[in-house]
């Protein structure tokens, strides 16, 4: 099969590897959004990785989804970084230490980190191109702002849950229920906004001719010259 030869194939398993391991050791519980999300990222591309092998084709299934699917992998990674963790460097604590510790910090390495800029390079390295379009994007913010308001939900109905509200701009503490509203609306432009960079940048990258193919306005005659 002429499949396993194409990098596709090994980038996307070495993804849905990453997220899976990342998981399995640390705290995964649902009630997270990054859990979630890595659920649905292992989801697409582990589906994406069989049809590549039962087709014998780099061409991937569902590929309206992929923008979307990388959109929430990404807002896991930026929220991660620059809210949760206020832009600290995530490497340190990687080594050395209490082993169960570094053990945690390793999966919310993979899951917070590696997961989404592996996704991101998926995005930018692979095709197909053109597909997302400008008027989808207001549909890319169903899963992420469902979340929010789902957990909104949990937290009245059960208010004695464990991890009440999993992220700190869902609790109305010190806020109530305007600030949460707020928070959500600027997640929601942030996640609009990322979206339309993830589509600008695949029109950008659907410019430029695949390997082996000639660039727009050189001649096919002119082509077989210069070999």
């Amino acid at each position: 099969m002429r499949i396993w030869g194409r990098p596709e194939l090994w980038w996307r398993a070495l993804i849905v590897a990453a997220g899976v391991t990342g998981l399995w050791a640390g705290d995964s519980r649902i009630v997270y959004y990054t859990t979630q999300s890595n659920l649905v990222v292992a989801g697409y591309f582990g589906a994406a990785v069989y049809w590549m092998i039962r087709r014998d084709s780099p061409a991937i299934a569902a590929p309206r989804l992929r923008g979307p699917v990388t959109a929430w992998i990404l807002v896991t990674g930026l929220v991660a970084h620059f809210l949760l963790n206020d832009g600290a460097n995530p490497l340190p604590g990687l080594v050395g230490g209490d082993p169960a510790e570094v053990l945690a910090e390793r999966s919310t390495f993979l899951v917070h980190y590696v997961v989404p800029v592996m996704v991101l390079a998926d995005w930018v390295m692979f095709g197909p191109r053109r597909v997302p379009a400008w008027r989808e994007l207001p549909a890319w913010l169903l899963f992420p702002l469902g979340y929010a308001l789902l957990s909104e939900l949990r937290a009245a109905l059960l208010p004695a849950a464990t991890t009440r509200y999993p992220y700190f701009f869902l609790d109305p503490a010190g806020k109530g229920g305007t600030g949460v509203a707020l928070w959500m609306l600027a997640l929601g432009i942030g996640i609009y906004a990322l979206g339309a960079a993830l589509v600008g940048l695949d029109r950008a990258l659907a410019k430029r001719p695949a390997a082996g193919e000639p660039r727009p306005g050189t001649a096919p005659a002119a082509a077989e010259k210069s070999l």
